[in-house]
């Protein structure tokens, strides 16, 4: 039995110029993986760059997600050509990769998703990506459904990109606010105006060149201010951050701090 390379809709909504809302996944689990899935988000950031996840646990997380409303996109622990071979055989479709800092950069990227003679790809016919084996020509057609994300975060890369997004292959652009706003001199503000007016500018750069503009923030007027500069791939969220920031507040309302001890008020309830 054989079947059909799987249809990468995250790619071809972007090449589309449709609107594509992401959620950030740092859990490193399945169990979480497999709730977000059916949330209502285009697509799901399974990092391995900022989080303890390995390839088995990455697999654990893309088998969880496969059948969900979500695309899973991965990023890698940086721009290594064995580290993006292992998570495509693995049945990643779709990277972002971290801290592109030049076109030659973006270009090899780029080349580490392709077999050769279009890029230096090692090839295996029997892993996960190909249904281990079964899915008919595999080889030739798996570059057609890759999507290759680079990730702009420094203000020297700023000046180049540009460059950067009219590189073949790159399907997207993707601002890392936090490293930005660090080598601009705002370390720990996002929000800086100065921050703020680079990512303006290069979301529209980006958009000027055909490619597509993305990034993430938990403030939602700022996600709506990118999406109406032209951005379309934007996370609006982190599980981490959800996480943290639900259940704070369910012990906030029964009286309990911070620091889990429970208030005089709190008490006095009881």
């Amino acid at each position: 039995m054989t079947f059909e390379l799987q249809r990468n809709a995250f790619k071809h909504a972007l090449a589309a110029g449709k609107l594509q809302i992401g959620l950030w996944c740092s859990l490193c689990s399945n169990i979480a993986a497999d709730i977000v899935r059916d949330s209502g988000f285009d697509w799901l950031l399974l990092d391995t760059e900022h989080s303890p996840n390995e390839i088995p646990d990455l697999v654990g997380q893309l088998q969880a997600v496969t059948g969900g409303v979500a695309t899973p996109i991965v990023r890698p622990a940086w721009n290594d050509i064995v580290l993006i071979k292992r998570f495509l055989d693995i049945g990643a479709q779709t990277l972002l990769i971290p801290f592109v800092q030049t076109p030659d950069e973006a270009r090899r990227a780029v080349e580490a998703t392709r077999y050769p003679p279009g890029g230096i790809r090692g090839i295996t016919g029997s892993g996960r990506a190909s249904r281990y084996g079964r899915v008919k020509d595999y080889l030739k057609n798996a570059g057609q459904e890759i999507c290759v994300l680079v990730q702009v975060e420094t203000k020297s890369a700023l000046d180049q990109i540009e460059a950067i997004a009219s590189v073949d292959g790159i399907d997207g652009v993707f601002i890392g606010p936090a490293d930005l706003a660090a080598s601009m001199g705002h370390r720990g503000r996002a929000n800086h105006p100065d921050v703020q007016q680079a990512i303006d500018a290069a979301i529209r750069t980006i958009v000027a060149s055909g490619k597509a503009a993305g990034t993430l923030t938990g403030d939602t007027a700022l996600a709506r201010r990118y999406l109406e500069l032209g951005a379309s791939f934007v996370a609006v969220g982190i599980d981490i951050t959800l996480l943290a920031q639900s259940t704070r507040k369910l012990a906030s309302e029964f009286g309990f701090g911070t620091d889990g001890m429970m208030s005089a008020a709190g008490a006095s309830a009881y």
